[in-house]
């Protein structure tokens, strides 16, 4: 999946919601649940998310919602191959940017 996000240092609930498409419910979710997720509050208690933090919701959404992993079984796979898991990732993010980007070129033709 690609975020198309500008870059920022923290990001809102809000602003990470609709750049997943998913309900602001779900991203508190998995902020419970994955340990991997350290986003800041701000004063009035707000999640502010890293680049980071949505990287890994990135990395997230692709094993639970991409995948089918359940949330137990992606828990266990970034415990057990979390870089792997990354390295992975971020090859494939950088495919699918490289394929866009072809195609768009091949648009111009």
């Amino acid at each position: 999946m690609h975020i198309n996000l500008p870059e920022k240092l923290y990001y809102s609930m809000g602003e990470i919601a609709k750049a997943f498409n998913v309900n602001q419910s779900l991203i508190r979710f998995w902020d419970k649940e994955f340990d991997i997720l350290k986003p800041k509050k701000n004063a009035k208690g707000n999640r502010m998310f890293t680049p980071e933090d949505v990287k890994n919701l990135q990395l997230i959404y692709h094993l639970v919602k991409e995948r089918g992993f359940t949330l137990e079984g992606a828990k266990i796979h970034l415990k057990e191959g979390q870089k792997k898991t990354l390295d992975k990732f971020d090859i494939v993010s950088k495919l699918e940017n490289i394929k866009i980007q072809l195609i768009n070129i091949k648009n111009e033709l």
